[in-house]
């Protein structure tokens, strides 16, 4: 596994109404170490998703550049695994023929695929539903399909938009504890976007705040939540003043930057 690095990452969009030029994202600099689990939260329109995007490889940026190591990153690549909010599922395939998708494709050996299979089956808590039609499952369900799809292609780095942002509450926590889970077993590097203040502080070590117009980090934050959510619950944690401390700090950061856009508006 390699660094994940953002030298002056820009992109700036045409208004195809107006013609005018926007500014989504603006001299983006961070260094991602390898096995660190990143966070990133901010107002709606602040870039979240753009950043993830050019990073995933779906779109290249207007300015500076992303890379994996000493790679520079100009499309898709087998390294950078992508969960979706909705987990962009074939619901109606069987649940393990969408788990071993990639390695198909690849023409791996259908015996190991297997192996592979039934592993992160495991893994992620759905022993015995590899055979289970996909859209039988609940949503939770399904984005632990979703999960075990990304992770059996064995990438550097993964990369989650909104992943738990439509789940009810319960199983949102469940899989906030399973995604500490992984990250700590397999080591890998996890960035994820979240619209929850809560849901960054306990699944970011490092936590960007992004501001809008144009998109750049605003803030970012050092946090011993995730490594303690990997042994204390989750509900605990929140009730931490620490994390009371933080959490509000930050709503009130976007809170203003709300308001101000509402102002400019």
């Amino acid at each position: 596994m390699a660094d994940l690095v953002c030298d002056n990452l820009s992109m700036t969009f045409t208004n195809p109404q107006t013609g005018g030029k926007v500014e989504a994202l603006k001299d983006i600099n961070f260094n991602l170490k390898k096995g660190e689990l990143l966070s990133v939260l901010g107002p709606s329109g602040c870039g979240k998703t753009t950043l993830l995007n050019a990073i995933a490889g779906f779109v290249p940026p207007t300015g500076g550049h992303a890379k994996l190591g000493d790679t520079l990153i100009e499309g898709p690549g087998v390294e950078r695994g992508m969960v979706f909010q909705q987990g962009a599922l074939f619901e109606w395939l069987p649940v393990s023929r969408n788990v071993d998708y990639g390695l198909r494709m690849r023409g791996n050996d259908k015996d190991e695929n297997a192996r592979l299979v039934d592993k992160w089956l495991d893994i992620v808590g759905l022993q015995g539903f590899g055979d289970t039609p996909t859209y039988q499952l609940s949503g939770g369900m399904q984005q632990r399909v979703a999960l075990a799809r990304c992770l059996i292609n064995e990438p550097d780095v993964i990369l989650m938009d909104e992943p738990l942002g439509a789940l009810d509450a319960l199983t949102r926590e469940k899989m906030q504890s399973l995604v500490l889970e992984i990250w700590k077993e397999t080591g890998k590097t996890i960035m994820i976007i979240t619209h929850s203040v809560e849901e960054a502080l306990l699944l970011g070590e490092r936590l960007f705040v992004m501001a809008p117009r144009p998109g750049r980090v605003h803030k970012e934050y050092r946090l011993p939540f995730a490594e303690r959510g990997l042994k204390e619950s989750l509900r605990d944690i929140k009730k931490d003043p620490q994390f009371s401390e933080v959490r509000e700090e930050i709503l009130t950061m976007i809170w203003d930057m709300e308001e101000e856009i509402m102002g400019r508006a």
